[in-house]
């Protein structure tokens, strides 16, 4: 090899040592001091849609006489569990209340003679469920518009979902309930109707969504509010990254390290699942490695130097004219 072949392959290498460092110097940047450092870590994340709802009966009945008249006898009370078939209460007609007093003024003979003759109406459960509202008591009238009992088969909660999310949500899907009454306990529910009409609620589009819950605990009364978190998706033992971390740069997922001397590098990384507060990293960095997050705050103020050269403004001592 003769001595200027070698001088010119000698001078492409520094040719292109000197390009690619200038590609790295491109890609460089200052690390500015609003900046701080968190860690790649490994943990659980989870996908989820929060909202709020309400306890209502799913089947709720208004028990009615079938004749206005008097309530003589109520058979159950507020809570308890009754079957379909069984009797829930006895009613007398307007006609055999009237016959009744004027008998029970004659003798207790005349009044069973007649309680005999002339028997009760029976108020019958239509259904299973439980007795959640008893509006009568015995001896008081009523009329046949009036609620003697109310009964519900099961109760359930009615959830507001932002048409936003309606696309996460689905039939059979699991749902942590908590109510507001009882915050400590946690009970499981899952889907089990989505409306197909919408409503307007203060300008918002929702649609309310029907969660049964696995177990009615006896503490779980119609009307009381709760939280509730549908669950669309988790993956467990994965990277992760607070969102700020991670930005968009022509089109691909990017994030920032620290370079060598005080210069930051931008890092191509995929991305996967997230929630708002946490983002699955596929790709891209490792367990434990640094990442640099800019505040968007304003650096402190850094403390004036004063030149050894220029003068000094000296204060005048206390007392001095």
């Amino acid at each position: 090899m003769t001595r200027r072949r070698i001088v010119g392959t000698i001078g492409l290498l520094l040719l292109a040592g000197g390009g690619f460092l200038w590609w790295r110097a491109a890609h460089k940047t200052e690390i500015s001091d609003d900046t701080r450092e968190v860690r790649v870590t490994r943990g659980n994340i989870e996908l989820s849609v929060l909202t709020t709802g309400d306890v209502r009966p799913r089947n709720r009945l208004e028990i009615k006489p079938p004749i206005p008249g008097r309530a003589e006898e109520i058979l159950v009370r507020e809570g308890d569990t009754v079957r379909k078939g069984q009797i829930l209460a006895w009613m007398s007609s307007t006609d055999r209340a009237a016959l009744l007093d004027a008998a029970r003024a004659k003798g207790d003979a005349e009044l069973a003679r007649w309680e005999e003759l002339y028997k009760p109406t029976p108020l019958v459960a239509p259904l299973n469920g439980s007795i959640i509202a008893r509006n009568v008591e015995p001896g008081q009238t009523v009329s046949g518009s009036d609620a003697v009992l109310i009964i519900s088969d099961r109760l359930v909660l009615k959830a507001q979902v932002d048409e936003t999310d309606m696309a996460q949500v689905r039939l059979g899907q699991s749902v942590g309930i908590v109510l507001d009454a009882f915050a400590q306990e946690n009970i499981s529910g899952v889907v089990e109707h989505i409306a197909f009409e919408a409503k307007t609620v203060n300008n918002v589009t929702i649609y309310e969504v029907d969660v049964l819950p696995s177990r009615v605990p006896l503490f779980m009364r119609s009307g009381m509010t709760a939280n509730l978190t549908f669950h669309v998706e988790e993956k467990q033992n994965v990277l992760l990254l607070p969102p700020a971390a991670v930005k968009t740069e022509g089109g691909a997922s990017v994030v920032t390290v620290p370079g060598p001397k005080g210069k930051s590098l931008t890092v191509a990384v995929q991305t996967g699942l997230s929630n708002g507060k946490q983002v699955e990293i596929v790709s891209g960095v490792a367990e434990g490695d640094a990442v640099l997050i800019s505040d968007g705050l304003p650096a402190p103020a850094a403390k004036a130097k004063t030149s050894p050269l220029s003068p000094v403004m000296r204060r005048p001592r206390r007392g001095a004219r």
